[in-house]
């Protein structure tokens, strides 16, 4: 009945919440309807081109805040590296190999609640040799007002990457150093300037199907123009370590709801994707992604670049 009524509707139509949570509950054969009526609207919508975007951790570790999914905060007992704010040479090399695999985007990832006023003033400068190279530059710095995104704007940066992470409703459950209302206010003090922005969250932390579908629709309310979409990888010492992974086929869901809630915007398959979705990665794409984090995330190790550029080739889609 649902799958007869939204196929009836043009597929640049999106999805509402009561279909969303219908979708949510489908198994077995449905889940390939699912899959078909969330591709054809990325072919439709987005066309046959996957945009790629890589990560360098630019700085690692000692962070204030207490999100439960993370390995670099202070409230957790994790073995990972930890340095401060990377030289300009560093992140030049890093954004090389990236552009030399085809990436389109890169980004600078930095630990903690916010980058302070010197390492924003570094970044600026990081900026430019990252342009000059060929490939847009996006940054993760945390909590920005808009005089310090302004600053980096202004610099050359293209995007601002702020997870909202989950819905509203469940976000004291992984978090209570900041709350969801200054995440907002980040998001849209990036835009006010003119900055796209790049806004998503993480699944398997807990959060219930309403959750999931109630941050897509935040997210549609906000227009934020690329969704990056993490399952969680748990991290011992972390308190969600002891989680167990999504299901390949409910992460697949997640992807293809996404699509259908947010037609016109980038869904984008970032952190936890291998361990997640094993031997059914190549089926973000059927599932309605149309971007693509390579390379290692932040703490842990991602798919071999290769392997999932020619996963792209084989599959008969452009980057």
């Amino acid at each position: 009945m649902f799958f007869k009524e939204y196929g009836s509707q043009n597929t640049e139509q999106s999805l509402g919440r009561e279909s969303a949570l219908a979708f949510s509950r489908m198994e077995g054969s449905e889940i390939a309807k699912l899959f078909f009526f969330a591709n054809s609207v990325r072919m439709k919508v987005r066309g046959n081109k996957i945009d790629l975007c890589s990560i360098v951790s630019a700085k690692s570790g000692i962070c204030s805040e207490d999100c439960a999914f993370c390995a670099q905060s202070v409230h957790s007992q994790t073995d990972i590296q930890r340095y401060p704010l990377m030289t300009k040479e560093e992140i030049v090399k890093a954004a090389v190999v990236s552009k030399k695999r085809g990436v389109r985007r890169f980004c600078i990832v930095t630990s903690g609640r916010k980058a302070s006023a010197d390492e924003i003033r570094h970044i600026c400068g990081f900026i430019s040799d990252i342009k000059h190279i060929g490939l847009a530059p996006c940054a993760t710095l945390g909590m920005l007002n808009e005089s310090e995104l302004r600053e980096l704007k202004d610099a050359g940066l293209h995007r601002y990457h702020h997870n909202l992470e989950t819905s509203e409703a469940f976000f004291n459950e992984i978090c209570t150093t900041h709350t969801y209302r200054e995440k907002v206010k980040t998001i849209k003090a990036a835009q006010s300037i003119g900055l796209s922005v790049c806004s998503g969250g993480i699944f398997g932390i807990g959060e219930s199907w309403e959750d999931r579908i109630e941050m897509a629709f935040v997210l549609k309310d906000l227009k934020v123009d690329s969704i990056p979409l993490n399952f969680i990888s748990p991290i011992r010492g972390t308190p969600l370590g002891s989680r167990e992974l999504l299901n390949p086929l409910e992460a697949l869901k997640i992807i293809a709801i996404y699509r259908l809630i947010l037609p016109e915007s980038e869904i984008r398959i970032c952190g936890g994707r291998p361990n997640t979705l094993r031997d059914l990665n190549s089926y973000i794409f059927t599932a309605g992604a149309d971007g693509l984090l390579i390379g290692n995330y932040l703490t842990t190790s991602g798919r071999n670049p290769d392997d999932d550029l020619q996963m792209i080739k084989d599959l008969g889609l452009e980057i």
